[in-house]
């Protein structure tokens, strides 16, 4: 029921209601197959071609398959209480709108808020890595040397960035289904080259490279994992630094979690869904299914073709390694060739899912009024254009001009808050609202919803102190702008006081 300020909540029915408001109408044009295109597109991309190798020889040594398992837990657990809700509330904006109907208005607004620092740097951050792939690609076919970035003046812009962001933002504002055909074709050909990085990857394990397969803790001394740079628990724990040993392993889950973001935002879609109710929580447990198995099997034929300390970060050597590395490790230059294609393929969909997820997100706070009402315009084609615009300038500018160090944490911090919340709220939701048709129900209540709440605490504490004092940051700022704008332009606000609303078209 509507509350008094901040606490007002956003009843289920006025949400599914509102979706049928002729100005800002999504088309339902969505099958479940096609959100689990979604989310394996999204999933698999600069998680599996980057982060496996650095995290087994910066963080967890041969265990980094233990961490991708410890992630994926923390990932089903939250994924069921995503399912719940997606079925009972289809509607765009997936944690935003779930949180406006539990927790009220201001935990809303701090959760969308979230969300845009979550897709949108995750957008801008695997940008970059695209075009960084770009490059490699374009050596081979015109040389050495050619670059996908130039100076101007004292400020480097990456084309190639930009490039990415500007082609998509361009598909996803002629239409969701033509962006999922694009996407199933990409898609097709990332996961038939991680399949092939399994398969010959096998024949070059060696067994000793399993062992040991926890490595000691590195004292604080010999590791750069220290200060704010370490994981929160550590810190708190007294621990010397989080660099292997059971710390270490702790900070791999928290950092490959950044590789299983994208399942929730087959949420973000529920609106546009044909029968959302099945759908939706089909595409989200069959894209993280699909995933994880993935995800173990590289990073266990990863560790077995090279010691685990080749994988190490250097700034001698070239830096960050990558799955390419290992192949080249073991003298398969051709294999590090197609798997370079391959990532460039992989990451060309994780950008445009995340930016389709942040331009639903701001659609469905626009609507509410939380931010301005006109970026909530649907056009002809059944998509939010304005959005579309909005978000692809500010992604194309942050890709194009800013680097990228440090931005996978602030992406998994932004995830895991919203993760919490959402498990919360089925909680909230089946106190407060008994009476509702839940097409999935989550089982084990309140067991499940618990869990998945300690588990994503659990995975926030392992990220580092300087992840945590940016987020607050964030946030910070975002609570600066829900009171000078937002509270006072929220449509629910205006009803309230017997106010008409503005037009979306103003």
């Amino acid at each position: 029921m509507p509350g008094n300020g901040l606490w007002r909540t956003k009843s289920i029915e006025q949400s599914i209601a509102d979706t049928d408001e002729p100005g800002t109408k999504l088309r339902r044009n969505l099958s479940a197959w096609d959100l689990t295109v979604f989310g394996v597109a999204v999933v698999i991309g600069a998680g599996i071609f980057t982060l496996t190798a650095r995290t087994a020889g910066d963080f967890a040594g041969p265990s980094v398959s233990l961490a991708f398992v410890f992630a994926a837990i923390a990932c089903a657990l939250a994924a069921l209480c995503y399912a719940e809700f997606a079925s009972t509330v289809p509607v765009a904006g997936s944690a935003y709108t779930f949180s406006y109907a539990t927790f009220g208005e201001f935990m809303a607004w701090i959760i969308g808020w979230d969300l845009i620092l979550e897709l949108a740097v995750g957008a801008a951050a695997v940008s970059k890595g695209w075009s960084a792939y770009l490059e490699t690609v374009l050596s081979y076919i015109f040389g050495k040397g050619t670059k996908t970035t130039f100076e101007l003046g004292p400020i480097p812009v990456d084309w190639g960035a930009l490039l990415v962001v500007l082609v998509l933002a361009t598909l996803l504002a002629v239409g969701t289904k033509l962006s999922s055909r694009f996407s199933m074709v990409i898609t097709g050909i990332k996961v038939a080259v991680v399949l092939f990085v399994i398969v010959l990857g096998i024949f070059y394990i060696k067994g000793s490279n399993y062992t040991p397969f926890v490595p000691d803790a590195q004292p604080a001394a010999e590791s750069a994992s220290t200060g704010v740079d370490q994981s929160l628990f550590s810190l708190i724990a007294g621990g010397g630094s989080s660099a292997f040993g059971v710390f270490g392993l702790l900070a791999a889950a928290s950092l490959v979690f950044f590789a299983f973001i994208g399942f929730d935002i087959v949420a973000t879609t529920a609106e546009e869904t044909r029968n959302p109710q099945k759908a939706v929580p089909r595409g989200i447990f069959g894209s993280l299914a699909i995933v994880t198995v993935l995800y173990v099997a590289v990073s266990l034929v990863v560790v077995g073709m090279v010691n685990y300390k080749e994988l190490a970060t250097t700034a001698g050597d070239g830096g960050k390694k990558t799955l390419a590395s290992a192949f080249a490790a073991n003298g398969v230059d051709w294999a590090a060739n197609i798997i370079s294609v391959g990532a460039l393929a992989g990451l060309t969909t994780v950008v445009m899912v995340l930016m389709l997820g942040q331009i639903r997100i701001i659609f469905a706070m626009s609507r509410d009024g939380l931010m301005p009402r006109g970026l909530a315009k649907t056009g002809s084609n059944g998509t939010p254009k304005r959005a579309t615009i909005v978000v692809g300038g500010l992604v194309a500018v942050a890709a194009t001009f800013f680097p990228a160090d440090k931005l996978e944490e602030m992406v998994n911090v932004g995830t895991l808050f919203a993760f919490v919340l959402v498990s919360a709220g089925v909680l909230v939701l089946r106190k407060t609202r008994p009476d509702l048709p839940r097409a999935f129900r989550v089982p084990w209540v309140p067991v499940i919803p618990i869990l998945a709440i300690v588990a994503c605490l659990w995975l926030m504490l392992n990220l580092t102190v300087l992840t945590w004092l940016r987020f607050l940051a964030w946030m910070a700022l975002g609570v600066v702008i829900y009171f000078a704008y937002s509270r006072r332009r929220s449509l629910l606000g205006k009803q309230d006081k017997g106010e008409v609303p503005t037009s979306v078209s103003d």
